[in-house]
């Protein structure tokens, strides 16, 4: 794995600072499905369902820092601090913030991703690239699949030259966040593996019927590296590359297939919780803070300052075993943090 790393500079307090800081282990988060009763007289009320069982792979990881930051703190009711100074307070804590390893990190985001810029070289402009937006799920391996059209452009193109490269940012918004290119080459899906592609291509989109049609085909594109960058335009800028035995090696973390439920729960019912727990365990005094994603270390909000949004992670105090740990895991959190806010 080849990774870079600028200086630290001084930029725009709120430039976003969500990078990926690749000297530590690195990632993101994603929960499972919650509906809950809340009781507001306790922060015991967060009442998550039963979960089904499910297996859980033994990752093995190491928390990259202390899961509370140990930068300068500030009170929660501090809300006229100077924007210099909470950057600083935004840095200092993003640098030693828990993350999943980035290959880790990078081979989850992708799986939990649906939708990405494929780039061909163009049959009828030669010479030229062609760029479409094209759906695809990832198999076991981690391998993206199309679902292709014989009448596509980009099906010519990839029959004439299967190199193609596959661009997926974690936010089209955002153009500081996470954003993997993972170069390869697109080739036909033998018939011994059609049914667990078409299966695997269904579960991230379920109403793509046209997968059945005469002229669709699967293409598998098998990675010859895969790259990342992060924080660009920030003084928390990373960048780095995998290659395939890497990539094809890392595990999906197992907590991230919960990510759009738990976080619609809570952004939905708690959102006055989440603040409180952001604003103690990061030390920094955001006015509202919107939980993006979460995963087996940590979660990521987008939060507000004086009218700047920014991005922060958020890393639990121990590693989450299940889903049902993750439910135990904020409510330790919350009532860490409520003595210092009540």
């Amino acid at each position: 794995m080849k990774t870079m790393m600028t200086p630290l500079m001084k930029i725009s307090p709120f430039s976003r600072p969500n990078g990926i800081n690749i000297n530590k282990p690195s990632s993101l988060l994603p929960l499972s499905p919650l509906k809950t009763q809340r009781n507001s007289s306790s922060p015991n009320s967060l009442a998550f369902p039963t979960p089904t069982p499910t297996l859980t792979p033994n990752i093995s990881l190491s928390m990259a820092a202390s899961s509370q930051s140990t930068a300068p703190t500030a009170s929660p009711g501090d809300v006229n601090i100077n924007k210099d100074d909470v950057f600083q307070l935004i840095q200092a804590h993003q640098e030693k913030a828990a993350r999943l390893p980035p290959v880790e990190e990078i081979r989850t985001f992708l799986d939990r991703s649906v939708r990405g810029m494929l780039s061909t070289y163009s049959k009828k402009f030669e010479g030229y690239p062609s760029g479409s937006m094209a759906d695809f799920a990832c198999d076991a391996n981690g391998y993206p699949i199309l679902a292709v059209s014989d009448l596509a452009v980009h099906t010519k193109d990839l029959a004439a030259n299967p190199k193609c490269s596959l661009l997926v940012p974690r936010d089209p918004e955002d153009r500081t966040d996470l954003v993997v290119t993972l170069h390869g080459d697109a080739v036909s899906v033998p018939e011994s593996d059609k049914e667990s592609v078409r299966a695997a291509y269904l579960a991230r989109h379920p109403n793509a019927f046209w997968v059945d049609f005469g002229d669709f085909h699967f293409l598998r594109i098998e990675p010859k590296v895969v790259r990342f960058v992060s924080g660009v335009a920030t003084a928390l800028l990373g960048s780095g590359e995998f290659s395939p035995e890497e990539y094809k090696a890392a595990k999906v973390d197992p907590i991230a297939q919960f990510s759009k439920p738990v976080t619609s729960h809570m952004n939905r019912d708690h959102t006055e919780d989440t603040k409180v727990i952001v604003q103690h365990w990061t030390s920094v005094p955001v006015e509202s803070a919107y939980m993006l994603d979460i995963d087996s270390v940590g979660f990521n909000v987008k939060a507000v300052y004086q009218g700047d949004t920014f991005k922060l992670r958020v890393p639990f105090p121990r590693r989450a075993e299940d889903r049902k740990d993750v439910k135990t895991l904020i409510v330790e959190m919350l009532q860490a943090a409520r003595p210092h806010v009540d």
